[in-house]
C-alpha cells in the first residue's frame, strides 16, 4: 500500500490555487472570471482560500499582517494570489499599528482592509485597536487564528481555559465575530462579516476566527456563488408617524435652537446648512465632522463639550431647542449629560434607535440623517416661516461668542513661546505650532491626524476646515498611537496622499515602529512630535483636580531626532522656538516623498497662553459628585 505524499499533495493544492488566481487576474475580477467561465463555479477548495476569495468578491485586496503559527495556512493563500497580483499583504511589526491604518485607511478613502494575525497575543493587541474603529463606527475587517476545535487542551499563546470559544466571547464584547467551526460556515461568515463592515449607518469591526485545523480543511465542490457581495441597503427617511409634526411644533415654539452636528451627519453638509437657516439654528459640531460646515459659517458655533469652545458652550448652555443628528453623545461632547440645562425638548434624528432616544423630552426620528433632515425641512417651510427679523437675537448673541471665541484664540498665537521649566529655555506653545502645522497642511492639500492627548484636544478646538475630510480627531477611543499608525494608510489607499500626524512624545512612543514600516512600504508622511516630557492630558487634568500631577512625567531625556534618523529612510529635523523654523521644516518634509519626523519641544505649565482651556464639566474623578448632581437636576 503507497503511503500518500503529503508534500505531493501540496505541490498539487498549490498548483490548483495558482491557476484561480491566475484565472481571476487574467479576467480582470472574479466576477469576470466566472461570468467567462475561465474560473469554475464548482470547485474543490480549501477554507482558508474560500475566505480570501471571499473577501476579494468584497473588493478587500489589502491585508495587513502579523503572521504567526495560528495563521500559516492562509498566508501561504495570500502568498500565492499576491504572486498573481491579486492581492497585496504588509507585514508590519504590531498588530495595533495594522489595526490603526486599516481603520484610517476606511475613514480617509472608504477602502477596505484586512487584519490578519496569528493566536493569542497578536488577536489581543488587534482587539484592543479594535475599539477605535468599533467607537468611531468604521467597518474593518479582521481575520485572527484560533484554538482548535477539537478538544486537545490548553492551547498555546490562547486564552488559558479549558473551555472552547473563550476568544470568541471576547470578541463578541468588542463587537459582532464569527468562529469557522467548520469550512461550510465560511459563506454565513462572510454574509455577517459583510453586513457588519460595511453596515451604511452602524459599521463596525467584524473579527472571522479560524481554527487552526479547519483552515486546512477541503470543501468539495464548493459554489463559488455562495460567496456573498454587494452591501446591506442604506435606511431612507424617518417614518412619518407623527414625529414631523411634533418636531415642527417643538420648532415652532423655541426661540433659541442649537443643531448638534455628530459623526452620522457626515454626508448631511448641505441639509445642516438649510436646517440652521430654516429654524433660525446655531450648530455645535463634533470633531468627527470638521468641515462638514465651514468653519467661518456665521452659524457655526465650533465643537462643544467639556474640551469645546467658548461659543460652543455658550450655544449648548443657553439653547431651549436641541436638534441632535447624527450624534451619539459620547462623554466629553455632552458634559456628561450637563451640556444642555436650558433645552426643553429634544429632535434627535438617528439610524439607531437607542442612540435617538438617549435624552428625555424626545422626538425620536430613525431615519438616514441627510434624508430625514431634508423631509423636516420641507414639512417646516409648508408651514410656514415664523423665525421673524433677522438677524435673531440668539444669532447675535451667538456670533458675538464666536468673535470672543477667535479672539481668544489670536492672543494664543500671538504668544507662540513661553519658558518652559522642563527644557530650561522658551520653547513654542502647543497652541501656536498646532495652529500653524494645521494652516500649512490646509494650504498644501495634506490629510491631518490627531494622536490622543493635549495634541488632539488643543487640536480640535484650533482647527478651521472649510471641507470635510481634511482633518481626521479618533475621538472615539482617543487611542494613543493612533495618528503616527494612521501613516501606513497613505501607501495602502488605492487613491494615495500625504499624511501629517501630530502627535505626542507620550503617543508617538506607543507606536514608535512606524518610523521601520513606514520606511518597509513606503509611507508618505510627516510626524510631527510636540515633545513636552510628560502625559500632558493626564498631568492637566490632574492638576485642576486635586493641584498636582502624579506619575505623568517623564525624566528620561530622549533624542527623537537621533532616533528616527536610526532608521535608514526617515529624515528628521529639530525645530527649537520658531515658528518659521516650524514651518520650513514641514516644507522640507513634504518635498521629500518618503516618511519624516519634526521634533518640537512644547510648553507645559500653568500659563494660561500654553493651552486652550476647559470650557465644560466631565463625569472624571472629583468632579464626578456635582456634575452627576447637575444631570438630574436638569432631568433632560
Amino acid at each position: 500500500m503507497t503511503e500518500p505524499n503529503p508534500m505531493s499533495e501540496q505541490a498539487a493544492l498549490t498548483a490548483s490555487r495558482q491557476a484561480r488566481a491566475a484565472a481571476i487576474a487574467g479576467a480582470s475580477g472574479i466576477e469576470n472570471a466566472l461570468d467567462s467561465g475561465a474560473l469554475a463555479r464548482r470547485v474543490d477548495i480549501t477554507l482558508s482560500e474560500a475566505i480570501v476569495l471571499g473577501l476579494l468578491r468584497q473588493n478587500v485586496s489589502n491585508f495587513l499582517c502579523v503572521l504567526g503559527h495560528g495563521a500559516t495556512e492562509v498566508a501561504e493563500v495570500l502568498r500565492i494570489y499576491q504572486e498573481a497580483g491579486l492581492v497585496k499583504a504588509y507585514a508590519l511589526r504590531s498588530e495595533i499599528e495594522a489595526s490603526h491604518a486599516a481603520t484610517a485607511l476606511r475613514w480617509v478613502t472608504g477602502e477596505k482592509a484586512a487584519v490578519v494575525t496569528s493566536i493569542g497575543p497578536g488577536a489581543l493587541h488587534a482587539l484592543a485597536a479594535s475599539l477605535a474603529p468599533a467607537s468611531d463606527g468604521l467597518g474593518v475587517w479582521y481575520l485572527f487564528g484560533d484554538e482548535t476545535t477539537e478538544d486537545e487542551g490548553p492551547n498555546m499563546q490562547q486564552v488559558p481555559s479549558h473551555e472552547q470559544h473563550g476568544f470568541l466571547r471576547l470578541c463578541s464584547a468588542m463587537g459582532k465575530a464569527y468562529t469557522l467551526h467548520t469550512p461550510l460556515a465560511v459563506s454565513t461568515a462572510l454574509r455577517r462579516g459583510m453586513n457588519t463592515v460595511d453596515h451604511p449607518h452602524r459599521a463596525g469591526p467584524f473579527y472571522l476566527l479560524m481554527p487552526m485545523n479547519t483552515q486546512a480543511n477541503m470543501i468539495k465542490g464548493f459554489n463559488l456563488d455562495e460567496l456573498p457581495n454587494g452591501a446591506p441597503p442604506p435606511l431612507g427617511e424617518a417614518a412619518d408617524n407623527g414625529s414631523y409634526a411634533e418636531a415642527i411644533d417643538a420648532i415652532s415654539q423655541a426661540r433659541k435652537v442649537v443643531v448638534r452636528v455628530g459623526g452620522g451627519a457626515r454626508d448631511a453638509g448641505p441639509e445642516i446648512e438649510r436646517l440652521l437657516e430654516a429654524t433660525d439654528g446655531v450648530a455645535v459640531t463634533s470633531p468627527l465632522v470638521s468641515g462638514v460646515i465651514t468653519y467661518d459659517h456665521p452659524r457655526n458655533m465650533t465643537v462643544g463639550g467639556s474640551k469645546g469652545s467658548l461659543s460652543g458652550n455658550y450655544a449648548m448652555e443657553n439653547a431651549d431647542l436641541l436638534i441632535a443628528v447624527g450624534s451619539r453623545f459620547v462623554c466629553q461632547s455632552d458634559c456628561s449629560r450637563t451640556g444642555y440645562p436650558n433645552v426643553e425638548h429634544v429632535i434627535n434624528i438617528n439610524t439607531d434607535a437607542e442612540a435617538a432616544t438617549h435624552y428625555s423630552k424626545t422626538t425620536a426620528m430613525v431615519g438616514n440623517a441627510a434624508a430625514t433632515v431634508r423631509r423636516l425641512i420641507d414639512s417646516l417651510l409648508d408651514r410656514g416661516d415664523n423665525r421673524g427679523p433677522s438677524p435673531s437675537e440668539w444669532l447675535t448673541d451667538c456670533a458675538a461668542r464666536k468673535r470672543a471665541w477667535d479672539e481668544f484664540k489670536e492672543q494664543r498665537y500671538q504668544t507662540p513661546k513661553l519658558l518652559d521649566p522642563m527644557w530650561g529655555r522658551e520653547v513654542l506653545t502647543q497652541p501656536a505650532a498646532i495652529k500653524s502645522a494645521t494652516d500649512w497642511a490646509r494650504d498644501n492639500d495634506v490629510v491631518t491626524f490627531f494622536d490622543a492627548g493635549d495634541a488632539q484636544a488643543n487640536g480640535f478646538q484650533i482647527v478651521e476646515d472649510d471641507v470635510l475630510g481634511r482633518t481626521f480627531t479618533e475621538t472615539g477611543a482617543s487611542y494613543m498611537g493612533f495618528a503616527v499608525s494612521a501613516l501606513l494608510s497613505t501607501t495602502v489607499a488605492r487613491r494615495r496622499f500625504y499624511g501629517l500626524a501630530i502627535t505626542g512624545d507620550g503617543s508617538f512612543t506607543m507606536n514608535p515602529q512606524i518610523l521601520i514600516d513606514g520606511v518597509e512600504h513606503g509611507a508618505s508622511g510627516c510626524i510631527l512630535l510636540l515633545d513636552n516630557r510628560r502625559m500632558a492630558a493626564i498631568a492637566g487634568l490632574q492638576i485642576d483636580q486635586y493641584g498636582s500631577a502624579y506619575a505623568a512625567n517623564d525624566s528620561v531625556a530622549v533624542d527623537y531626532v537621533e532616533w528616527a534618523q536610526a532608521v535608514s529612510g526617515v529624515r528628521a529635523f529639530r525645530v527649537e522656538d520658531s515658528i518659521e523654523s516650524l514651518v520650513d521644516a514641514l516644507r522640507e518634509a513634504r518635498s521629500y516623498h518618503g516618511l519624516s519626523l519634526i521634533h518640537v519641544p512644547v510648553y507645559f505649565g500653568p500659563d494660561e497662553f500654553g493651552g486652550m482651556g476647559v470650557f465644560g464639566r466631565w463625569n472624571v474623578g472629583n468632579w464626578g459628585e456635582q456634575t452627576q448632581a447637575m444631570r438630574h437636576d436638569i432631568g433632560l
